[in-house]
């Protein structure tokens, strides 16, 4: 394959000196586009109600197999980002049939996103698409209607925080938390529905014995939720398909009848950005909680949450021909192994930290966090690994949102290893990227905040 001069990082991730930032690699072709050899290319993916987004970037014009192939790399990329972003089936590109075969082939069937493929059709319900159009016929899409990114807190409330490795719930009255728990579990791989029905059931009882009575019930839970009905999520992957319209779709309408009130489930990313919103009193927030897989999400200049799909544990963020593989998609150097206890666990070895390698990954999160409260140096490179990995993935991130304020929750940033990934995700924005540094401010809400922020959050989404 071509390749790139990609300039030397000035931070070189200590633990994985091959790593490839997506921000430069791009901004290192941007930078062989001249007028005379590129030229601009519209990018639009649609959804089935018609709404969609554009997204532009430059090309080679030269026609050799070279140029075609960088070409092809940077907009299957950038169709990746959009894909899990944005979230649609039907992706359009202004004058370029061949990129638009090529993707056609990439993604279908057998191919080599089929993941991609499954996952789009399971989110909207058909078959993702790819075709090219000239300049004149290009479809602009009709602009995505935002939604509401809080209701209110008035009332007896329960939010409940779904993960890969524990729930947390909490009890609100008026706006007060009155009460907040976490609640270890592993619902991953478990093929019973059961489980996971018993364990949402636990963590509101949990929560509603510290209420008076109970007035609403929101929650957040990885995945994709369309009108608090499950598509797709990581939380159910264990449970075969047969049984998933059955017992899953509609799990959180059963779970709530126990009460008799109103529940909304939506995505742990909006949730996280709503929390963010809630905390800073602002917009523009990219929320990212580094947790169990890397859940993210966008609350807008009003501080609205929107309608994207916002799943960017899959998005690219590293190129590098070596990147970590994800153990669930298949693809490669997508954000879940980089801002997640998959993260952690993966640069244990090159740090030449002592931990048990048949540990879970929770386990080895705790060992990793308690040397380093003890001023293990070794633990400490795994979080500057991070926070590296950090800085220059936010200039990938600002290409597709914008951002002026990121919000960094979940249990990889408890203690003095959250400290060092901001540090050092702030130094990488200074030194590489000063114009985004001086216009997005890094932040984390307290240790209460980080761990149950999202959700306190969650409990505002119903409306009573």
């Amino acid at each position: 394959m071509p390749k790139l001069t990609v300039p030397a990082l000035k931070h070189v991730p200590e633990l994985d000196p091959g790593f490839v930032p997506a921000s430069l690699w791009n901004q290192a072709f941007r930078d062989n586009c001249s007028d005379g050899n590129s030229r601009e290319i519209r990018i639009a993916i649609f959804r089935p109600d018609g709404t969609g987004t554009i997204h532009t970037e430059r090309i080679l014009r030269n026609e050799d197999d070279e140029s075609a192939i960088l070409n092809f790399r940077l907009i299957e990329r950038v169709v990746k980002f959009l894909l899990w972003s944005f979230g649609g089936t039907q992706v359009i590109l202004e004058d370029a049939p061949s990129l638009a075969q090529a993707l056609s082939d990439h993604y279908c069937e057998g191919g080599k996103r089929h993941f991609d493929v499954d996952y789009s059709r399971r989110f909207f319900g058909k078959t993702l698409t790819f075709s090219s159009e000239s300049t004149e016929t290009f479809s602009i899409p009709r602009v995505t209607q935002k939604s509401e990114s809080q209701i209110g807190l008035k009332g007896n409330r329960i939010g409940f925080d779904l993960g890969g490795s524990d729930r947390k719930c909490a009890a609100v009255i008026n706006g007060e938390v009155v009460f907040s728990e976490e609640v270890t579990w592993d619902p991953y791989f478990q093929s019973d529905p059961a489980y996971h029905r018993e364990g949402i059931i636990d963590s509101i009882r949990l929560a509603a014995a510290h209420l008076p009575k109970v007035d609403a019930i929101g929650g957040s839970a990885a995945g994709v939720y369309v009108d608090s009905k499950v598509r797709a999520a990581s939380l159910f992957r264990g449970v075969p398909n047969e049984l998933f319209s059955e017992h899953v779709e509609n799990i959180f309408f059963e779970v709530a009848e126990e009460w008799n009130v109103p529940i909304r489930v939506v995505n742990d990313g909006d949730v996280t950005a709503l929390a963010g919103a809630m905390s800073l009193n602002a917009g523009c927030v990219l929320g990212l909680a580094m947790g169990t897989s890397a859940a993210a999400g966008y609350a807008d200049i009003n501080s609205r949450i929107t309608p994207w799909i916002s799943e960017l544990a899959f998005v690219p963020i590293d190129f590098s021909e070596n990147a970590a593989q994800d153990e669930w998609s298949g693809d490669f150097g997508c954000a879940v192994n980089y801002f997640s206890q998959q993260a952690v666990s993966r640069l244990i070895e090159p740090a030449g930290l002592e931990i048990d390698p048949a540990l879970g990954k929770p386990e080895k999160l705790v060992l990793v966090q308690e040397a380093m409260e003890t001023g293990d140096e070794k633990a400490a490179a795994i979080y500057r690994t991070i926070g590296t990995y950090l800085g220059y993935a936010i200039p990938q991130f600002a290409r597709f949102y914008d951002i002026r304020h990121m919000l960094l929750l979940g249990r990889v940033l408890t203690g003095k290893g959250g400290e060092v990934i901001i540090s050092k995700a702030e130094e990488v924005l200074r030194d590489e990227f000063p114009e985004l540094g001086k216009t997005i401010s890094l932040s984390t809400p307290d240790e209460k905040m980080k761990r149950h922020g999202q959700a306190i959050a969650a409990a505002s989404l119903p409306e009573i």
